[in-house]
């Protein structure tokens, strides 16, 4: 079966990288941007930073800063309209994962016409979006450089995903530097972000030797530097190689989609309003339990890549030791214990994997759950 690789057709990384890229926005000859961001960057004067530099290069700027956490159906509707109002060209989105997704749909439905809604699975638009550029300022999502988008519709009370060929961006931008001043609860959350993605791809049914490659190496990034940058978040070698993970993470499962981890965490996302980070780390261990049912091997290596030493060890001795050392990890970098800490209730957990399994369509987990074993995962992780 064919493989299709999907990544960003120029990715600028380390430090100074912001700087360089403006250079190839101006190239590309780009005259008003739509600058899509949260209002905490803007208070802290990263926006204001980063539009400088555009003006000082010929470009001009409107700020969209309503992104939420989990950024809304209404989000993409409110940039959307002050995109049209300014006639602008093309989006850049400035943050984490929350801005990247809102403005992939901003400029998807730009270019597409209709509501975000109309977009919900997999390659679902005819057209390329408007022009996006991705500057990333967290290590995690890795929705600077891939094809998912993830919309919460308040009114199903439920996480959209978006998975389209038209929503990669042009251009992705990470440069440390701008993640030094991430707060240490962020930084885990990020980085449990990105363990998960390189887990579910390297388990995935679509995984391929390219794929494994990026998945392993962003794992063994992340084990040797997630809890010094909590620990430290001044030290720059720790952001930098974090920021290399979760991009290594990205190109994983851009490619070989992701499991049930994301589609259960998902749907706590859109249920309660929850950390999408918090919730893939907390839900990890408990989906691996259950993958190690068909792919004890896999995850062996898994536990190879995070330090473990399994030479004598079988694969079912192998999968456990991965899963402990997915727990340790977590615990190091303080994630909260368990999904009640979170408000999570049991009362709920039959709607929550409903919609998990709806949601779980288009991904790839290794062993396929009926809704009573997903109801069982999340029971697990309470």
């Amino acid at each position: 079966m064919a493989a299709k690789f999907f990544i960003p057709s120029v990715n600028v990384l380390g430090q100074g990288a912001v700087d360089d890229a403006i250079g190839d926005i101006k190239t590309l000859g780009f005259k008003h941007a739509l600058i899509v961001t949260d209002k905490p960057l803007v208070k802290i004067g990263l926006v204001g930073e980063v539009a400088e530099k555009l003006g000082q290069n010929g470009i001009t700027s409107t700020i969209y800063d309503g992104v939420q956490p989990n950024p809304t159906v209404t989000n993409v509707e409110a940039g959307l309209a002050l995109l049209k109002a300014n006639k602008c060209d093309f989006v850049i989105s400035l943050g984490g994962g929350s801005p990247h997704d809102c403005a992939k749909g901003i400029a998807l439905v730009a270019t597409n016409g209709g509501s975000i809604k109309d977009y919900e699975g997999l390659d679902q638009s005819a057209k390329p979006q408007l022009p996006l550029v991705a500057i990333n300022t967290t290590a995690g999502t890795a929705s600077e450089m891939t094809r998912f988008c993830i919309i919460t519709d308040e009114a199903r009370h439920i996480k959209m995903a978006i998975v389209d060929k038209h929503t990669t961006p042009l251009l992705s931008v990470n440069d440390p530097e701008l993640m030094l001043k991430k707060p240490a609860s962020l930084t885990a959350a990020t980085g449990m972000d990105a363990l998960t993605h390189a887990v579910e791809a390297y388990v995935s049914i679509a995984a391929n030797p390219i794929t494994d490659a990026c998945a392993i190496k962003a794992m063994e990034l992340i084990q040797a530097n997630l809890v010094n940058a909590v620990e430290n978040g001044q030290d720059i070698n720790a952001r930098e190689q974090m920021a290399y993970a979760q991009f290594l993470a990205g190109m994983a499962f851009n490619n070989a989609s992701l499991g049930y981890v994301h589609a259960m965490a998902h749907q706590l996302g859109g249920f309660y309003d929850l950390p999408h980070g918090v919730c893939n780390a907390l839900l990890l261990p408990h989906v691996q339990e259950y993958n190690a049912q068909v792919v004890p091997a896999r995850l062996k290596d898994i536990a190879k890549a995070m330090g473990v030493d399994v030479s004598n060890m079988t694969d079912e001795q192998g999968a456990n030791a991965a899963i402990a050392a997915i727990k340790k990890l977590s615990v190091a970098v303080k994630i909260p214990e368990n999904l009640t800490l979170l408000g999570v209730k049991a009362e709920d957990i039959p709607t929550l994997a409903d919609n998990a399994l709806k949601d779980a369509c288009g991904f790839t987990n290794p062993k396929q759950a009926t809704h009573a074993e997903i109801c069982q995962i999340f029971t697990n992780a309470l």
